[in-house]
């Protein structure tokens, strides 16, 4: 079985640009076949490969698996690295965890591959799991056989082969696979072997749904590829049926981002429907569209800045953002700020409850930004000018806010503001 699988590798060339594999090996029946596979083919595949194994701590098994597997690498020469599982235990933790860990060891020794066992009988309960969970159309494609990750690719040699194509190697096994906690367990034990009484050809129709899937949303990249979404004047452009095709097909980009349907169609209706949208899709990530563009952006809250911090002492100058600062006694020019004290200048972001005071009343810095509809991206972007305590300025793209002066206050300074243009 092992040629036939090699065959399919080498015709596929998965391990053509890769010359430092990781193993993501569990102990469980297929990953030991994926061990195995690879360290009897590594040289016929110019490849030096390494083990990544995770131990959760959820069994008695675990020590011995981890022991094992130590002992093997020893006596085959071939590298381990050992992570173990904290914190709370659940399914989708124990994933990111592992994840997080193969994605480590790739950076910090040089790995351009992570190799795991998934196989088909995996492709057709992930198709049957997004189909019960109302998953998007695009998702029923299924798991991809090679896809990006960390700083390489993710490999899967398996998935076109079933698990009773595999040998039965030495292997541990996994008690918990037969438990009904978890919903794959059901579909695994329960619903697929039910629904395959009705139809025999079961599997064959789900891997099909994927396939046709795949074939839809390739021929429709291919028809809509000169549609820059990015852009908004574009995406405004197009019908609704064409809107919602280019935005599934730009979150597909993004390894870490798989919505349900509500949240997708929610995302859709904010974009075509408003100007400027911030919809925050999951803790890491947000998309921001404005009048110029559409884009994935890294998460963070609208009163947060990624500003540092910076001290502008008197006579002194400094450069934050796009912007030069000049702190001078010099009448340079009647339009810079007029400052009724020489002490120090905190110059930074937004933080939440700032607030500026216009003489008879003050106002939250959130709100002011808000009536004056002040762009999304503008307001991440505002430097804030502090002076003694009190915030004395605003500084954003197209207007500058400043501090009402009390009577008794006299210009003793002025802060000359110059953006520079990148060339």
């Amino acid at each position: 079985m092992y040629q036939k699988i090699l065959e399919d590798v080498e015709k596929n060339h998965l391990f053509d640009k890769h010359k430092k594999v990781l193993i993501a090996v569990s102990g469980g029946v297929d990953s030991m076949n994926l061990l195995h596979f690879l360290h009897f083919y590594q040289e016929k595949l110019g490849i030096e490969i390494a083990i990544a194994h995770v131990n959760h701590k959820q069994r008695k098994e675990s020590e011995e698996e981890e022991v094992y597997l130590t002992k093997w690498s020893k006596e085959h020469d071939i590298p381990i690295f050992i992570s173990h599982f904290k914190g709370e235990f659940s399914e989708n933790k124990a994933r990111e965890f592992r994840y997080r860990f193969f994605s480590d060891v790739m950076c910090q020794h040089h790995f351009t591959a992570l190799v795991t066992a998934h196989h088909k009988d995996d492709q057709v309960e992930t198709i049957f799991m997004r189909l019960i969970r109302g998953s998007l159309f695009r998702y029923f494609s299924g798991i991809k056989r090679i896809s990006n990750f960390s700083d390489g690719e993710l490999i899967r040699p398996f998935l076109p082969f079933s698990k009773n194509e595999l040998p039965n190697v030495f292997h541990f096994e996994d008690r918990t696979n037969f438990e009904t906690n978890y919903l794959r367990n059901r579909i695994r034990n329960n619903y697929l072997p039910q629904l395959r009484k009705e139809n025999p050809r079961l599997d064959n129709n789900l891997l099909q749904l994927a396939e046709e899937s795949r074939l839809y949303q390739n021929a429709l990249k291919e028809l809509t590829k000169f549609i820059d979404i990015t852009k908004t004047d574009e995406f405004e452009q197009q019908t609704p049926s064409v809107q919602y095709f280019l935005l599934q097909d730009y979150l597909s980009h993004f390894n870490d981002i798989e919505l349900t349907k509500n949240q997708f169609q929610e995302m859709l209706r904010l974009l075509q429907t408003k100007k400027e949208v911030t919809y925050k899709i999951n803790k890491d990530k947000s998309i921001i569209k404005n009048k110029q563009t559409i884009r994935i952006e890294n998460f963070r809250p609208k009163t947060d800045s990624s500003l540092s911090e910076k001290v502008l002492k008197y006579e002194q100058t400094l450069l934050l953002g796009p912007y030069h600062f000049r702190f001078s006694s010099e009448v340079l020019a009647l339009d810079g700020i007029p400052l009724y004290s020489k002490a120090p200048i905190i110059l930074r972001g937004r933080k939440s409850g700032d607030k500026l005071n216009f003489g008879n009343f003050s106002k939250k810095i959130r709100r002011l930004f808000i009536d004056d509809k002040v762009s999304v991206e503008d307001r991440q972007k505002a430097i804030i000018g502090e002076q003694e305590g009190d915030i004395i300025f605003i500084l954003t793209e197209h207007k500058t806010y400043l501090r009402k002066p009390i009577e008794s206050d006299t210009i003793k300074a002025r802060l000359y503001v110059e953006k520079i243009e990148k060339g």
